[in-house]
């Protein structure tokens, strides 16, 4: 029984090393650390709280996919459209993860090249930061610079006609779908793949928050979007698990609720509209989130509602607050989940 418990460590090393490199793990921590605390002191990068490759994918080609994305033709001809573009971005994002882990193979930097790489695919603190402007605009009734352009850019999402209340949810949707796509789902494919498999993973997250229209405009955007769902719905799960424990560090929220409606159908959020993370959320927090809103582009998005039916829409800066500190939790469980491994390996 003794020689069982002493094989332990040994046996969760050899599942780290059939899983991913622990070799990455220090790395990840280190970019984890830096895009959260840098990202705070200097905000979203012009008015875009997103990761920067993020920016660099959407700059290099949304216009050429707004152009394919032409309203009037067949379903089918746009769906085409879309996967032919997602597999161009994927095969070149691919090769430059690719030449990016060579040359930090080939020059010792102390990791620098891979640490700056997965730093251009997270976002978090510049997130934060963007809320928080919108906390304060909205807590002391006054005009913030940047407080609703940051929100509407990042999440891409038209404020211009909407009331505080769907701005709010808006805003804590975005700090939610940030921490599962801009932090777990990288983190977790770097781990496993390295640069080649987070660049991947990146550019289709990337393309799914431009072209996706969380699945209420099927046609161009539906390749992107399965494809993102494929590597994307194991992450989602445990930035799920991840909200859902940090719920009872999180004053007035509900670890047990959070984990209960992981599991329900009813309540809960579509995987392109946030899944597991949003659901966990909206229940620990006991607020209704979703809700149909318009994209930059004015097409109507019509979301549903997320959390139970006894839970409040009307969501006021108390409720950003609370969603901040929630997500605060969750970075620090994922941190100290990232810690806990580096140990064991």
């Amino acid at each position: 029984m003794n020689d069982f418990f002493a094989q332990i460590p040994t046996q969760i090393s050899a599942l780290h090393s059939q899983i991913f490199e622990p070799e990455r793990l220090p790395i990840a921590i280190a970019a984890l650390l830096i895009v959260t605390l840098l990202g705070m002191i200097v905000g979203p990068f012009r008015g875009n709280a997103n990761p920067f490759y993020w920016g660099l994918v959407n700059t290099i080609f949304g216009k050429l996919g707004s152009r394919m994305n032409k309203v009037g033709r067949p379903k089918g001809d746009l769906i085409f459209r879309g996967f032919i573009l997602s597999a161009f971005v994927l095969l070149l994002s691919f090769l430059l993860g690719r030449l990016l882990q060579i040359a930090a193979g080939t020059y010792s930097t102390w990791s620098l090249i891979e640490i700056l790489a997965l730093c251009a695919c997270l976002s978090s603190g510049a997130v934060w930061a963007a809320i928080g402007r919108l906390y304060r605009a909205l807590h002391e009734k006054k005009v913030i610079a940047g407080a609703y352009y940051a929100i509407a850019r990042s999440s891409y999402t038209d404020l211009s006609k909407n009331d505080d209340y769907t701005i709010t949810r808006v805003g804590m949707g975005l700090a939610l779908r940030a921490f599962d796509k801009a932090m777990v789902a990288p983190i977790l494919w770097f781990l496993i793949g390295g640069l080649p498999l987070l660049f991947l993973y990146s550019s289709l997250a990337s393309m799914a928050w431009r072209f996706g229209k969380d699945g209420h405009f099927g046609g161009f955007g539906d390749a992107i979007l399965a494809l993102e769902k494929l590597m994307g719905w194991v992450p989602n799960l445990l930035s799920g698990v991840l909200i859902a424990l940090a719920g009872i560090l999180t004053p007035t929220a509900g670890m047990t609720r959070a984990f209960i409606a992981l599991f329900k159908s009813k309540g809960t959020a579509k995987y392109a509209e946030g899944g597991l993370a949003v659901t966990a959320a909206a229940f620990a927090l006991a607020v209704s989130l979703g809700g149909p809103t318009k994209d930059l582009e004015g097409v109507a998005i019509k979301r549903g509602w997320v959390g139970s039916p006894k839970a409040t829409a009307q969501l006021q800066a108390k409720h950003l607050h609370r969603v901040m500190y929630l997500c605060f939790m969750a970075h620090l469980l994922l941190l100290a989940s990232l810690c806990a491994a580096m140990i064991f390996a």
